[in-house]
């Protein structure tokens, strides 16, 4: 049954709370499953909320460590969960398909009998799906009681990221899910491009979502080591943040809950990282419409260069990758200058002036830039990933797609190029 889908609008600020005690840790083992033991560290206040915050495909954290500390001296008991270190996991996203879900059940017993508190899950990343999992397991048990809801920090919800120009599977849990559920998404971030799809999806076993877009953060923003100022700040208004969710999830915490009584299991996420390189294109090689502004306030379509061959490259001056590789991209269009060759760069929803600052002080470009106003080609072109790259042949067929950053200018890329060329 579908829900309605809710969203929070949240206005007030989130100020730090002056003078808030420091919390000292206390670390503890749980054993669950078939012996495994998993390492907490309990974060205790006086508050009537605890909160069980499960690592992401990173693990847990100093950041995360610090973040409990501060929610705790705010009155929020918080409890992390070592369980990359518990089952001896690597830090990459497929490590979390290996975490039983009975034993996340297991871990929200535990909180709830030695606190005698309300259980809320947090996670961010990949860690949304152990949330999801766990609360799920648990809801299914005898005389389980509810939970007070999951925070979910720029969550991960589809098995992979998908090839360019196809749509990406959402993971079954996500629609096997009766819960209130925050979400916290940093609009900095191709997942907030994919919103209207994974709330719905989020809603349709029951769940009453709640979203709250954190405006000029990328994902990671709190554990970024590049992080910008504006980052630091969110970073530093997370604990806060967090904390005005639970009151809002707590006004559905006692609804009845029925998770669909099964669900498939799903692919797995892949292991470790794939190679970046340009791949041959198996989707409809007929592309999407373009049609989009310039920064030289002209309207740019693909039929305006048919007979050339047409790089089409999805960035944001936020994405390193898509900085790093743009000036490789120049250097392939001087490769090929006097050829039919046009790169139309078209930027992620950012301001003009953004923009213009960023290619007058960053780099040294003079391609064609699109401004996607409102993320629509995006959408269009099923974007996952920054930078997202397809290469359209003199036919206007798409030939070639990534995503990922490579160097433009290599051999076997201006080889394929010139191959292209010559049809």
């Amino acid at each position: 049954m579908l829900h309605s889908f809710f969203l929070a609008v949240v206005l007030a600020a989130v100020h730090s709370v002056a003078g808030a005690r420091a919390i000292e840790p206390a670390a503890r083992t749980l054993t669950v499953g078939d012996g495994v033991e998993i390492p907490l560290t309990r974060y205790a206040a006086p508050g009537e909320r605890a909160l069980l915050w499960l690592p992401s495909e990173s693990g847990i954290l100093e950041q995360e460590r610090h973040l409990a500390a501060r929610l705790a001296g705010r009155g929020v008991e918080v409890w992390l969960a070592d369980l990359h270190g518990a089952y001896f996991l690597a830090p990459v996203e497929s490590s979390i398909d290996r975490v039983p879900a009975g034993d996340i059940a297991q871990l929200i017993a535990h909180v709830r009998r030695e606190t005698g508190k309300r259980v809320h899950l947090v996670a961010a990343g990949r860690g949304a799906l152990l949330a999801l999992r766990g609360a799920r397991a648990w809801q299914r048990e005898a005389h389980a009681g509810p939970l007070g809801g999951v925070v979910l920090i720029s969550p991960k919800l589809f098995a992979e990221t998908p090839e360019p120009g196809r749509d990406g599977d959402l993971v079954p849990v996500v629609r096997a899910s009766d819960l209130p559920i925050f979400v916290l998404q940093p609009a900095k971030s191709p997942w907030r491009w994919q919103l209207d799809r994974t709330a719905p999806a989020l809603a349709e076993g029951g769940s009453d979502v709640y979203l709250r877009i954190l405006p000029d953060v990328r994902d990671r923003f709190y554990f970024r080591p590049d992080a910008v100022a504006q980052e630091d700040l969110m970073a530093q208004r997370l604990p806060g943040l967090i904390r005005q969710t639970l009151p809002l999830l707590a006004a559905y915490a006692g609804k009845p809950r029925r998770p669909p009584a099964q669900v498939e299991a799903g692919a797995p996420a892949p292991p470790g990282k794939r190679e970046r390189t340009l791949r041959e294109y198996k989707g409809d090689p007929r592309p999407p419409p373009l049609g989009l502004e310039g920064l030289d306030g002209r309207v740019h379509g693909l039929d305006d260069y048919r007979g050339g061959v047409v790089l089409v490259n999805f960035w944001a001056s936020w994405c390193p990758p898509c900085v790093h590789e743009m000036p490789s991209m120049q250097r392939l269009k001087e490769w090929l200058a006097g050829r039919p060759f046009t790169i139309l760069a078209v930027n992620m929803a950012e301001e003009r002036e953004t923009i213009e600052a960023f290619l007058r002080d960053k780099v040294n470009v003079d391609f064609t830039v699109l401004l996607d106003r409102d993320g629509r080609a995006l959408k269009r072109w099923k974007v996952f990933a920054f930078p997202t790259s397809y290469v359209v042949d003199r036919r206007g067929r798409i030939r070639y797609a990534l995503f990922g950053a490579i160097a433009w200018d290599a051999p076997d890329v201006i080889a394929k190029m010139e191959e292209l060329l010559a049809e």
